[in-house]
């Protein structure tokens, strides 16, 4: 079998510099994130509210799964934790998740905010004229004694449309661990967490395809299903990834939560079919890299018609060959050339 044209050094340095956040943005959002917990803070004393045990941030910033996005819409996850037992309402009994939320939107009320925080169905929205808006789901920490050992234990519900079980730092503790299991590095971030984010770049590379992919969350989950490692080789990984995802949804179109007994997504829902679709479609432009005549160009606007960009053509062959000629095959991991995976 023909090896892959080896696109693996602009895979790669496309994430480095079209879909990794790093650096000044990442920093912008920290700054935010705290600025928003100093002012719920103040704002639970003001209001004489419950002191929260803390804050704990969640979601794909605590992942490192975040992606870039021209318009800095930008979602951060910032779970806010009290104990069950502090949630008491004005006539002594337990506070309804609703009212746990008003709460919370209240205390971060400022008139600096041109749009002010609202009541969403599972969080408190926080929005920022930049185009970021951090998100405070908040979480209350039950406690029970185990009989058996006699120590304390304890479980959280999340304040959505009713109180439910959830444990968002678990997910936390599953994606690292699941990085760590399937990348095939020793060192680094993880090939593992790469993919995720080629992914959902992927998912969200066309404007037309908003709110038809599976969220960030379910794509993560299915990529840890059928996650391809190729040590060296994003590319390579990558694609094998996206098959495997496709191929699985054939079958089986229902997502379940890595850590709770819950559905990401059921069977009936349009998404998997819709983003099955998107990958299969763009996956036929990739067979360009398994053809021995394969060229830089050829597989540079493979890749740009997957990621729906011009970035790809714009770097240049390697060693210097802009003939357009095919390489001939040889095994090494660098970029431009055939090498097998």
């Amino acid at each position: 079998m023909q090896p892959m044209f080896n696109t693996s050094k602009q895979v790669r340095g496309f994430h480095d510099e079209k879909v990794a956040i790093v650096g000044g943005e990442r920093t912008n959002m920290r700054t935010r994130r705290n600025s928003n917990r100093t002012r719920l803070k103040a704002g639970l004393i003001r209001d004489g509210k419950p002191k929260p045990l803390g804050s704990h941030t969640q979601g794909s910033y605590a992942m490192h799964t975040m992606v870039q996005d021209d318009n800095l819409d930008y979602d951060i996850d910032d779970g806010l934790y009290f104990k069950a037992a502090d949630l008491v309402g004005a006539q002594g009994g337990a506070m309804s998740a609703l009212e746990v939320r008003k709460m919370v939107c209240a205390a971060v009320q400022d008139d600096k905010f041109k749009t002010p925080p609202d009541v969403r169905t599972n969080c408190v929205r926080v929005y920022y004229d930049a185009g970021y808006h951090v998100d405070i789901p908040t979480y209350r920490r039950l406690e029970t004694t185990n009989i058996w050992t006699n120590k304390i234990e304890y479980s959280y519900e999340l304040a959505g449309a009713s109180w439910r079980k959830s444990d968002a730092k678990k997910v936390t503790t599953w994606f690292n661990e699941t990085n760590k299991d399937l990348s095939p590095e020793a060192v680094g971030e993880g090939q593992f967490r790469r993919v995720v984010r080629y992914l959902k770049m992927f998912s969200k590379s066309r404007p037309s395809w908003k709110g038809k992919n599976p969220s960030g969350f379910a794509l993560t989950k299915l990529a840890s299903e059928c996650f391809v490692g190729r040590l060296n080789r994003d590319d390579d990984a990558l694609r094998s990834t996206m098959k495997s995802i496709a191929d699985r949804l054939v079958y089986n179109k229902s997502v379940q939560h890595p850590v709770v007994d819950e559905e990401l997504i059921s069977d009936g829902d349009p998404r998997p079919t819709y983003f099955m679709d998107r990958l299969n479609e763009n996956l036929g432009h990739l067979d360009v890299l398994d053809e021995v005549d394969c060229t830089h160009e050829k597989a540079m606007k493979a890749w740009d018609k997957v990621f729906c960009t011009s970035w790809f053509s714009e770097q240049p062959p390697e060693d210097g060959d802009d003939d357009g000629e095919p390489k001939s095959p040889v095994n090494k991991s660098g970029g431009g050339t055939y090498a097998s995976s």
